[in-house]
């Protein structure tokens, strides 16, 4: 910098006030500091300029499990959120494991970033809340909620009466839910449980518990085996709302491997938008549930934190947009 300032003949605060884009510049003045930067090649020390702020430029990113395909799309779109605004994610996998994500809050890696954006699956608010104040904090998620810090989450109970309405407005009265955790109160599957419930009774049907399929990790492989469960059983099945992409992915794999048309005989929606889902064949049904809107949310709130501190100002709490998107797995009956 006094390279550069000595070059354009200005002082070097003049130099960082052109660099940090301060507005009260005579426009000569930014001109020769700008020719000098560019005949010198100088650029910022971003390292130094953030030890001297103390902070790293580094947010952190905690989410149970990175093979789920939400998860590692949503880490996309929360490392290019973060680009806009100059950070860097570093990401972790808590493998949904209370110890892991314990780590995450307290561990020494903590002092590694300025914020974290955090998924819990484990913990509970007891947990948390002691752990939260001294460092910038935007929880994602369902598992947790009324925590001293900014949440950012999806419409889960809304959405998922949404893409179950969709299958009833096309004529099925037999749709399963498959997803569900056994004894969850506070989660995505109790949520997407309880939307599916009210889109059976808005329809004047009541919910049918053998059409209630659990689903342990929501994978292909768990989706898959609710759905052979169901038929093996005998349950009688017209429509499938799958609490996750997934799930549905499994699900539509065993109504290929039993020889059962979809959408003729069984209609499918799941809930992500993930990328896969438009290039099945059939091609998936699903919500979208705002997954670029939550990272860009969360990503502002958290730099909004670092910046003003971690308890400045009330906390808030977003819910996302979501859309049905229809697509071949549940279009309209040929009937």
């Amino acid at each position: 910098m006094s390279d550069v300032a000595e070059r354009a003949g200005v002082s070097i605060k003049t130099v960082s006030n052109v660099i940090n884009g301060y507005p009260y510049i005579r426009a000569e003045t930014r001109e020769r500091v700008e020719t000098a930067i560019g005949a010198l090649g100088y650029q910022v020390n971003l390292t130094a300029r953030n030890l001297r702020q103390g902070r790293t430029g580094m947010i952190g990113l905690a989410v149970p499990e990175l093979s789920l395909p939400y998860f590692a799309e949503l880490a996309d779109s929360v490392i290019q959120a973060a680009e806009r605004v100059g950070l860097t994610v570093l990401i972790e996998q808590t493998g949904a494991v209370r110890e892991r994500e314990l780590a995450v809050l307290a561990g020494s890696r903590r002092a590694m970033t300025d914020g974290l954006l955090f998924s819990p699956l484990a913990i509970l608010r007891d947990d948390l809340e002691p752990l939260l104040g001294a460092h910038p904090v935007v929880l994602l998620g369902e598992r947790i909620f009324d925590a001293s810090a900014d949440h950012v989450t999806m419409a889960n109970v809304e959405a998922a009466e949404a893409a179950t309405a969709h299958l009833l407005g096309r004529g099925r009265r037999r749709v399963a839910a498959v997803g569900a955790h056994s004894g969850e109160v506070v989660g995505s599957a109790a949520l997407r449980l309880q939307g599916w419930e009210r889109a059976v009774r808005a329809a004047g049907l009541e919910p049918d518990p053998a059409l209630v399929a659990e689903a342990g990790l929501w994978h292909r492989a768990t989706g898959a085996d609710a759905m052979r469960r169901l038929l093996d059983e005998g349950v009688e099945v017209d429509g499938v709302f799958a609490m996750n992409d997934a799930l549905a992915l499994g699900v539509l794999h065993v109504l290929h491997e039993r020889r059962i048309r979809v959408p003729e005989d069984v209609a499918v929606i799941g809930f992500d938008d993930i990328d896969e889902s438009a290039y099945v064949a059939p091609t998936l049904s699903t919500i979208a549930p705002g997954r670029e809107q939550i990272a860009r949310t969360a990503v502002d709130l958290l730099a909004q934190r670092i910046e003003h501190g971690p308890a400045a100002g009330p906390f808030r709490r977003v819910v996302a947009d979501f859309t049905v998107v229809e697509r071949e797995s549940s279009a309209p009956h040929p009937g």
